[in-house]
């Protein structure tokens, strides 16, 4: 059986029936590093879960590689603009590591939805983590020096200081690679 039975144990209580209707429509793939979850200007089909490894959200604009976000075991990821709207990506994510990943295409959880109305819950439940992220990260970057947004990151999600690097970390917290390396260099 997939290792992916305790999905929604941190989200909410959803009944035996549709845990199990929802693993069975998951797909398991094993990942090496940089494989590609989704592509920037494709639409995206599925709604990833990461059982091990991470991965990195990202976009390419001016030939600069800008990271958006970065994804850790047990969380959900997809390119959710993209993912809701039905319309091409502005993002691509990619895996930072040997990664075992668990996928459901997106008319798979609307056919989960139809017939187990509770999983729309965890979903919603699943969308409102994805936004305070994505608001605390806009928050986080504009108001915050560069120092803190180190800081943070550290406290935060330590593992991302261990598998992502340097260049990909200074990108997310938008500062250079140089600032990065003197911050760290005074902690």
């Amino acid at each position: 059986m997939k290792q992916s039975s305790g999905l929604f144990e941190n989200i909410t209580t959803v009944s035996e029936a549709a845990r199990l209707a929802f693993i069975a429509k998951l797909e398991e793939i094993k990942a090496e590093k940089g494989f590609k979850m989704e592509r920037e200007g494709q639409v995206s089909n599925y709604l990833y879960y990461i059982s091990e490894g991470s991965a990195r959200s990202f976009y390419i604009r001016e030939n600069r590689d800008i990271t958006v976000s970065f994804s850790l075991e047990g969380e959900f990821v997809t390119a959710m603009h993209s993912f809701i709207t039905r319309k091409p990506s502005y993002e691509t994510i990619e895996t930072l590591e040997k990664s075992l990943l668990y996928r459901i295409s997106h008319s798979d959880l609307q056919e989960c939805f139809e017939k187990f109305p509770e999983m729309e819950r965890a979903y919603r439940m699943i969308l409102e983590k994805y936004y305070i992220a994505l608001e605390e990260q806009q928050i986080f970057s504009k108001f915050k020096s560069a120092r803190s947004r180190y800081l943070e990151l550290m406290d935060n999600k330590p593992k991302i200081i261990q598998k992502a690097s340097v260049g990909q970390i200074a990108s997310f917290l938008d500062m250079t690679i140089e600032t990065l390396s003197r911050i760290r260099a005074k902690i």
